[in-house]
């Protein structure tokens, strides 16, 4: 293909709203174009490289069994009641009544569609197991789309969804999805993925994993222990408290603190230690509206995925309001009424807390909860801190990091079938419901991570296995006749070896042939120049620099395959 011919702008300056590399570069490079928050249409650079990214996919979830299916974009709204889920999951589901006033939503994931595609398909043992996935556009209302394609609002994703009679089956299965999901990786270019124990969130399920790459720009916090191989997202991680200083008992007074509502204010006032505090997390239910009050050590963060998940449902962070019962700054859990209480662990064998008294201006100093409370139940509500107990090793070596989420897969067990009736005759003549397995892959998201992982400061610097084009040819003079002809002929023999290249004949300064060179990001670039013509000579560098030939131009084309067979053997550092 022509440069002059390539639809899309590239500018030097960068946006000055993208604080991500990604963003910027694909904004600058002509990769994209932003429609409205969280929607982006594709340019051909772009485009050519996600599909690059989908057939390596493909590849290898055909290599596993995989049958390629599609389900529709826009689903009635009857599955996901089926389901459960249509009034589960909050607003980033969209609904809507279509001309007939028929209740539909958008697919924001295909679970509901997977089993109802199936469900008739399944009903002897004798089909088990399969698997089928798809490459679906997909709409998620996010309420915070950023950082250019890594969280957006509409998405193309690999999902695939196995079936299986038995546990130990899906076990089995889910163990060769997480190896080819290892080997995409490798293969896009992104052999540093790790996966780690996460959250099932709205998939549910009881086993679920997601793949990270670890950068500074990730949204996600990742758990990792220095120690052993212990990995786990922020958000499922377990936190381990040890209460070294526990506190003699002492009697339950009740002191003036005024004007003093945080827990550093009042510890420092007591004279106290933040660890002998108890701090109160107020949240709103978002069905019903009602208060939740966790409380917590007050050194620690409540961790609101394990809070939602306890509650089975969504929650955020409250206002308190006048009538409320609460008194903001001051809520303990001594003598508080007509509020659900949480309490976390990290509170249990404290003999002497200090918390709020619910009263304006004073706190409780002696509060011993078992003493003073009666009974309670303790959960893990904390997230996970630096230096913290690891729940595998037991050593205070967890270190915590910033992550892409890449890829997720679950264990759904009987989720699905069972709440929609999917059932199959087993070899005895029994009625049971199969299990389910999910497996998820955000095509551009995938994109903008390897970007992520592969550039510097004048652009992306693709991988060969899914670079928009394999070679960039730089005709460096097009006025000169010499340099023309050469150029020219190289294109024709670089295009009759299929191999794929971008050329570039603008009658432009070098300057800015090799800066929009950098943004495309092609991995082999040729340069044809005067100079180099001179010793009948052209180079061929690599866009990383760790490569530099000059070759004979009778050498060309076969110097470029040998090249290209020797990156392409850098990325399977991974058994493919």
């Amino acid at each position: 293909m022509k440069l002059e011919k390539l639809v899309g702008e590239r500018f030097k300056e960068r946006p000055a709203d993208c604080i991500i590399h990604s963003h910027a570069l694909m904004l600058r490079g002509g990769y994209m174009k932003q429609v409205t928050s969280g929607i982006f249409s594709s340019l051909t650079v772009l485009r050519r490289i996600t599909r690059k990214i989908e057939n390596i996919i493909r590849d290898e979830m055909d290599r596993i069994g995989g049958q390629e299916v599609l389900f529709p974009v826009v689903m009635p709204a009857r599955l996901w009641q089926e389901s459960g889920r249509y009034n589960s999951i909050g607003n980033e589901l969209v609904r809507f009544d279509d001309r007939n006033g028929n209740s539909m939503v958008l697919g924001m994931t295909h679970e509901e569609a997977a089993v109802h595609l199936v469900r008739e398909y399944g009903r002897s043992y004798t089909r088990y197991p399969f698997m089928i996935y798809q490459i679906q556009t997909k709409f998620r209302d996010e309420a915070r789309p950023r950082g250019g394609l890594i969280r957006v609002r509409e998405f193309t994703m690999k999902d695939a969804y196995s079936f299986h009679t038995s546990q130990k089956d899906l076990e089995d299965f889910y163990q060769k999805c997480l190896e080819a999901y290892y080997r995409i990786f490798a293969r896009v270019g992104l052999p540093e993925v790790i996966a780690v124990a996460s959250d099932s969130g709205m998939m549910g399920g009881s086993v679920s994993h997601e793949f990270m790459l670890l950068t500074p720009v990730g949204e996600d916090s990742i758990v990792i222990c220095r120690n052993c191989d212990y990995k786990a997202n922020l958000e499922a991680a377990e936190s381990i408290v040890i209460n070294e200083n526990a506190g003699d008992e002492a009697p339950l007074v009740k002191v003036h603190t005024p004007g003093m509502k945080t827990i550093e204010e009042v510890c420092g006032f007591l004279g106290i230690p933040v660890e002998n505090s108890c701090k109160a997390v107020v949240y709103w239910k978002e069905k019903t509206g009602e208060y939740v009050v966790v409380f917590i050590r007050g050194d620690l963060d409540v961790n609101e995925t394990k809070v939602s998940k306890f509650l089975g449902e969504s929650i955020r962070p409250a206002v308190i309001g006048e009538n409320s019962g609460l008194v903001a700054g001051f809520i303990g859990p001594y003598g508080l009424k007509n509020v659900q209480m949480l309490f976390d662990r990290s509170l249990m064998g404290i003999g002497n807390l200090c918390c709020g008294a619910n009263v304006p201006d004073y706190h409780y100093t002696g509060l011993n909860i078992e003493r003073d409370l009666g009974k309670v139940e303790y959960h893990d509500f904390a997230k996970a801190s630096e230096n913290g107990i690891c729940p595998r090793c037991q050593k205070n070596a967890l270190t915590i990091s910033r992550g892409i989420e890449v890829g997720n897969i679950f264990q759904l067990g009987d989720k699905y079938t069972k709440s929609m009736n999917m059932q199959y005759v087993d070899a005895n003549g029994n009625l049971r419901y199969p299990v389910m397995g999910c497996y998820g892959i955000g095509i551009e998201r995938l994109a903008a991570a390897v970007c992520e992982a592969h550039h510097d400061g004048y652009g992306p610097i693709w991988p060969i296995s899914i670079a928009p084009w394999q070679v960039h040819l730089c005709c460096m003079r097009p006025d000169d006749q010499k340099v023309k002809e050469t150029a020219d002929y190289f294109y024709e023999q670089l295009q009759s070896a299929n191999i794929e290249t971008i050329y570039d004949d603008r009658d432009v300064s070098a300057g800015v042939m090799l800066s929009d060179a950098d943004l495309l990001g092609v991995p082999i670039r040729i340069i044809v120049s005067p100079r180099n013509l001179k010793e009948n000579l052209c180079e061929i560098q690599t866009r990383d620099k760790s490569i530099s030939r000059k070759v004979e131009t009778g050498q060309m084309l076969s110097a470029v395959q040998e090249l290209i067979t020797e990156l392409h053997g850098r990325l399977y550092s991974v058994d493919a």
